[in-house]
């Protein structure tokens, strides 16, 4: 399943959630009001107290955070359904406390003693019952090939081939395993009758992660005798902010965090890099997608001039796109307005000498091919704003580390780089507000590393704020 349509599905879950939480609240005022009868003509003839509808729209935005808060729109995958009905009964819970403690706090008169219980057990019984059925609807869209994560399994011993015949006939896990590591060894005859297929040795591990959509590494070896291949691959996956889990073992991993889980029946340790799931997650895609809509619409006379301007200056067309990496690796355009001739990639070579910072990427202060309009976009920072559509997509954020072209990501030779690439890639981050083209490329990934390292929604806001002197000032803009 696409980002864009995997987001677009989880928030119209919100929305039903927040709309059974209404239905409940509702259901709840009809069971009071069966105490004390009231005619329909009375009913309509009733005014709804302005400060009535405030604390009910505080109400629906506490609650929206409990669900945030709770995990009830993390991935549940791996989760058994008594767990989830379990988290639901929690989310339920605290929005009702909550409703007490705003009827404490507000005077609110129908919260009475058959209030509380009908909310509670109508909010629990309708999400509950919206659960199962969304897991009732994924399950069937696994099996049919869709949703499916793309699985390397390390090991072709058999407890390696249990374990992956046991992964594709769980087919309601969503998991495709797409080959294994290993190299040549007295059971490797055994291992080409299984049915399954080596994709390259350990030497080659490296190269196949860095040129392969990989989303989960599965390490199946045993310990005792092969601890440094494992260890390497923990290694490598930890560079890469790939997502590694084992059949258990203990790695000492300094930049990764480590989680047990249950897949296909077994025990498994999941180490991963960054802010993985949570409300503090939800919260900061809930917070791209307001504001990329709402800087689109506020912007929308910038956009009409500036494309007006740039076809009045230069032929070509007025957007450049371009091929470029972003979460684990996966490719997407990018959308820029055009700063360069039209010709601009196919001259590319004749410059590539004149080429002004450290690295594989490519920066030149006074570019021959820039247009004289294209100078001032680039000054101001005014060619990125159409990137404000690839957040609301979902292939970027707002804050994250800068998406890099294919042309630079093959210049790449440092496998610690690619650890930028196991989060969403961003508009602005630490790069953008401490000089950008001015800082050499070691710099840039070690500051990327650390925005993934110490991630938080109080960074990325401050990173916000930092954003708009530093692209006042022009700082480092080529």
């Amino acid at each position: 399943m696409g980002n864009q349509r995997r987001q677009f599905l989880l928030n119209a879950l919100k929305l039903f959630d927040m709309g059974l939480m209404v239905l409940s609240f509702g259901l709840a005022t009809i069971a009071v009001s069966q105490e004390s009868p009231t005619s329909l003509a009375e009913f309509f003839a009733m005014r709804v107290k302005i400060s009535n509808f405030v604390t009910f729209c505080g109400l629906l935005l506490v609650w929206y955070f409990l669900f945030s808060m709770f995990g009830i729109y993390a991935s549940r995958r791996l989760s058994r359904r008594r767990d989830e009905v379990f988290d639901i009964l929690k989310v339920s819970s605290a929005a009702t406390v909550a409703i007490f403690l705003a009827a404490a706090l507000f005077r609110i008169r129908m919260v009475r003693t058959v209030f509380l219980p009908t909310f509670w057990v109508a909010s629990s019984f309708g999400l509950i019952a919206s659960r199962l059925v969304v897991r009732a609807v994924l399950k069937r869209a696994r099996q049919h090939g869709r949703n499916l994560r793309d699985v390397l399994i390390v090991g072709t011993n058999p407890r390696a081939i249990r374990f992956a015949k046991k992964i594709e006939a769980t087919t309601e896990l969503g998991y495709r395993v797409i080959g294994f590591i290993d190299d040549k060894w007295a059971g490797t005859d055994e291992f080409n009758g299984s049915g399954f297929h080596q994709v390259c040795t350990f030497a080659g591990a490296a190269a196949f992660l860095r040129e392969n959509v990989v989303d989960e590494v599965i390490v199946a070896l045993p310990m005792g005798s092969l601890h440094t291949q494992a260890s390497r691959i923990a290694e490598l996956c930890a560079e890469q902010g790939i997502m590694l889990r084992f059949l258990p073992n203990v790695f000492d991993l300094k930049t990764a965090r480590s989680r047990t889980e249950e897949l296909a029946g077994d025990s498994v340790v999941t180490h991963y890099t960054g802010a993985l799931e949570g409300w503090a997650v939800v919260v900061k895609r809930a917070l791209d997608v307001v504001f990329s809509l709402c800087l689109i619409i506020l912007l929308a006379p910038v956009f009409l001039i500036t494309a007006v301007l740039i076809r009045l200056t230069s032929p070509g067309p007025v957007f450049f796109l371009q091929s470029r990496l972003g979460l684990n690796k996966r490719r997407f355009l990018v959308y820029k307005f055009r700063t360069m001739v039209q010709d601009a990639e196919k001259r590319m070579k004749e410059i590539e000498h004149l080429n002004e910072v450290s690295g594989p990427v490519f920066k030149i202060k006074d570019d021959p091919r820039i247009t004289p309009l294209g100078k001032f976009l680039r000054k101001t920072s005014v060619d990125e704003l159409p990137q404000l559509f690839n957040v609301l997509q979902g292939h970027m954020s707002l804050v994250g580390p800068r998406p890099l072209p294919v042309r630079d990501y093959e210049g790449v030779n440092q496998d610690w780089h690619r650890r930028r690439f196991s989060v969403r890639p961003g508009i602005t981050c630490l790069w953008q507000v401490n000089g950008r083209s001015s800082i050499a490329f070691e710099k840039w990934m070690e500051l990327d590393l650390e925005y993934i390292d110490k991630w938080s929604l109080w960074l990325d806001f401050q990173i916000l704020v930092r954003t708009i002197p530093a692209v006042l000032k022009g700082s480092g803009a080529a």
